[in-house]
């Protein structure tokens, strides 16, 4: 394999690995519950395509302790969610 077509497949799969995460979108939802000692939201939620999950009210991980801290009950937010370490994890919070 010839350096430039090395380059360019290394590129090429930086793009696909990396741009699934730049594509990741927002999702609308509600706060139904904060549980800071937990470090938990409950969260009732449009469709998580990402996730390939249906519209519905559920409890996540949050990944930092600071997003809790834009968050109350009964507020409209919109946010991120991955699987961090196997769990639906809160990543971030508009």
């Amino acid at each position: 394999m010839t350096p430039l077509i090395k380059a360019l497949s290394t590129l090429a799969l930086v793009l696909v690995l990396g741009g699934s995460a730049l594509a990741q979108e927002y999702v609308k939802g509600e706060v139904v519950k904060v549980d800071a000692k937990q470090q938990k939201l409950t969260i009732k939620h449009e469709p998580l395509t990402n996730l390939d999950m249906p519209a519905m009210t559920m409890v996540f991980v949050v990944a930092e302790q600071g997003l809790l801290d834009k968050v109350k009950t009964g507020q409209a937010i919109e946010f991120r969610a991955d699987r961090v370490n196997g769990r639906i994890t809160v990543t971030g919070i508009k």
